[in-house]
């Protein structure tokens, strides 16, 4: 049971900080001091340093040995190349489940992409649209090869949390990738592994395009002297 509770906890630190960062409340070149992550979320170093291992992880942070870690400034390019492979892993993944799922698992997909299609009609929020998607491409890679499948995970983490510049894209172009996943259930339908391979990989390319669309608008931005955290606050005043 503790062990459980010390999970929770630094999951919940874990996703307060992530969210921090993807509203730019921690800006680029920030740091996160383990010190202060105790602190703040009553924790201890070990649980502290796994928050920031696992936000290291997800390419939000850059950690440095005896000094913290400091928040990663992504470049366009790093999301753009990591979309292009992931597009590329995704169409794979689509393929073998095509050719591989049994009646019932195509049939629940379908019903998941329905479900997906229904959400993003009703005007839900872009991260449940997010979620969703991404359970649907889960049961399609759970088909591929193990290796695949460690390729898909890594892949997903350096990209599944730029929600907040993907949640933009999705309100600002009413079409969104909503067409390709439509074709995806048809391809789906008809056990034709080569065009569902090609709609998923559309879906992630569409993605990709209005990320950096975004990002390249945002521009680049400077850490905010009230991001900084208290002891670097301090070491300011010092100087």
């Amino acid at each position: 049971m503790p062990q459980r509770t010390s999970d929770t906890s630094a999951e919940a630190a874990t996703d307060a900080l992530r969210m921090r960062i993807q509203n730019n409340e921690l800006t680029p070149g920030t740091w996160l001091r383990e010190g202060t992550v105790c602190q703040e979320f009553g924790i201890g170093r070990t649980l502290a340093r796994r928050v920031l291992r696992t936000l290291s992880d997800d390419g939000l942070v850059e950690i440095e040995e005896n000094r913290g870690a400091r928040v990663s400034a992504t470049t366009v390019e790093e999301v753009f190349d990591l979309y292009e492979i992931r597009a590329e892993l995704y169409g794979l993944a689509a393929r073998f489940a095509c050719m591989r799922m049994t009646p019932w698992e195509l049939e629940e997909t379908q019903k998941q992409i329905d479900h997906l299609l229904a959400t993003a009609d009703s005007g839900a929020p872009s991260e449940e649209v997010i979620g969703i998607s991404e359970d649907i491409f889960s049961r399609m890679a759970s088909h591929a090869s193990p290796e695949a499948q460690r390729m898909i995970m890594s892949v997903r983490r350096k990209t599944r949390f730029h929600y907040s510049y993907i949640a933009l894209a999705l309100k600002e172009d009413e079409q969104g990738p909503y067409p390709h996943w439509r074709l995806v259930k048809q391809r789906l339908a008809e056990r034709n592994p080569t065009e569902v391979s090609a709609a998923a990989r559309s879906i992630l390319y569409y993605m990709q395009a209005q990320v950096a669309r975004i990002m390249l608008a945002q521009g680049p931005k400077p850490p905010s002297p009230r991001a900084f955290l208290p002891e670097d606050r301090q070491r300011q005043a010092a100087q």
